[in-house]
């Protein structure tokens, strides 16, 4: 049977409908509550004021005196019995979900526990998905009408369609305490649709990874935004492979409103971008949203280590990703590499890949083995900048280090970060 028939037939086997239900088990919920409140009125009644009722009933001249008092004694049950079952609320938030008491009377203005059953129903099964109190005391915290949501008509089926994608358990909760209006969206009309649209485009593994890192397109849907900023790229020439990569590492530029998103791609065919090569989605993702401000303070952070003009737009055509790092990730690379290695920036901005790499675990340690072997003269101080960079791992081993460990035995220490370069 396909996902989708299965979670729907789940779903109706469960009398699965959100709103519905929500609607008339708290319609249910008031009129009880107010049955109660009534009854209980009602007998302190019959008993405190039985004889002036039965004034009022043969023509009490001034009965305003007892519509008051009833009045005021309604008021003041009806208050009772909200305060306890406010106080129900914080007890249980704190004592049961791990709030704090700050959090938890917060907390409470969104959620008012009749009982605390329901409640411990939607915990134990937050706790047989593996969740751990930390990630049960954010979800509350986060979402805190999901302990009077239904566990086994709303939250359940939810758990098993997440569950069902290829991520781990750890990666489902995660995902869930970062977002966890998740659990309270439709599955049938909001949940389902999008995935089903997903899956016509992409694997089920890249599914997993949109759920894990852009889990929003499961809230928000792909219909108003997703779908007509994709029919766009498909007009303006882009490759189905593009979109695909675009669609699944990008997810959040697709969900840009259409009229902005036509703006997007066109600077970036104004660029010089060609929308069939892979580069055209970095660029798109770099100039997208809070990416743009990164990317306007690296240009004016390069410009303070030489940078032209023509620099930066040629570096961004190369590597548009590169120029999105963060400020101190840049800094400490354009430090490294041009006033510990003596390279000019006019070379970086040749290979920006440079500025995207990991320092500690590719830029410092090849650097380290390239400087021990200028300075004992090994090879030419004109050494270019892609050669050092562009190898894989077992290449530059091979190249810069298995090559010279007759000559200087440390070298490979000085690769994995276990002998400082002075000490060579």
């Amino acid at each position: 049977m396909p996902r989708t028939a299965y979670f729907l037939k789940a779903e109706n086997q469960l009398g699965f409908n959100s709103c519905r239900n929500c609607s008339s088990s708290t319609s249910k919920m008031i009129q009880l509550r107010n049955l109660k409140t009534f009854r209980l009125v009602h007998s302190i009644f019959s008993c405190t004021f039985a004889s002036k009722t039965n004034r009022l009933l043969v023509g009490d001249p001034k009965p305003s005196h007892f519509s008051l008092q009833s009045q005021l004694l309604c008021r003041h049950i009806t208050s009772e019995i909200s305060e306890n079952q406010h106080n129900l609320t914080v007890t249980y938030l704190i004592n049961t979900c791990g709030l704090s008491p700050e959090g938890a009377v917060l907390t409470s203005k969104w959620v008012e526990l009749q009982s605390p059953e329901r409640a411990d129903s939607v915990l134990e099964l937050l706790r047989n998905y593996g969740a751990s109190q930390t990630q049960i005391s954010k979800l509350i915290r986060s979402h805190p009408k999901l302990l009077s949501t239904d566990p086994e008509k709303t939250l359940l089926p939810k758990l098993e369609f997440f569950s069902s994608l290829e991520i781990s358990k750890v990666d489902l909760l995660k995902t869930l305490a970062f977002n966890p209006k998740l659990l309270a969206v439709s599955l049938r009309n909001r949940i389902l649709p999008t995935y089903n649209f997903l899956r016509s485009i992409l694997s089920e593994k890249n599914v997993g990874v949109i759920f894990k890192h852009n889990s929003w397109i499961f809230l928000e849907g792909h219909c108003k935004h997703v779908v007509p900023n994709i029919g766009l790229l498909r007009e303006s020439g882009m490759s189905q492979p593009c979109i695909s990569f675009l669609l699944t590492r990008g997810t959040r530029v697709l969900m840009v409103n259409p009229e902005k998103f036509g703006q997007l791609v066109s600077e970036v065919k104004e660029m010089g971008f060609n929308l069939e090569k892979s580069t055209s989605v970095n660029a798109l993702c770099a100039l997208c949203g809070k990416n743009k401000l990164v990317l306007n303070r690296s240009r004016e952070l390069l410009k303070t280590w030489g940078w032209s003009e023509d620099d930066f737009p040629s570096a961004f055509r190369k590597n548009p990703q590169c120029m999105v790092v963060s400020e101190k990730k840049l800094m400490q690379a354009m430090d490294l590499l041009v006033n510990k290695m003596g390279w000019s920036s006019g070379m970086i901005a040749k290979y920006p890949v440079a500025l995207g790499l990991s320092l500690e675990r590719r830029l410092i340690p090849r650097c380290s083995v390239v400087k021990v072997l200028l300075l004992k003269g090994f090879i030419n101080e004109n050494l270019n900048l892609g050669s050092l960079l562009k190898p894989t791992e077992k290449q530059f081993l091979e190249i810069f280090v298995n090559r010279y460990l007759g000559q200087v035995p440390e070298l490979l220490s000085v690769y994995q970060g276990k002998v400082d370069i002075q000490d060579v």
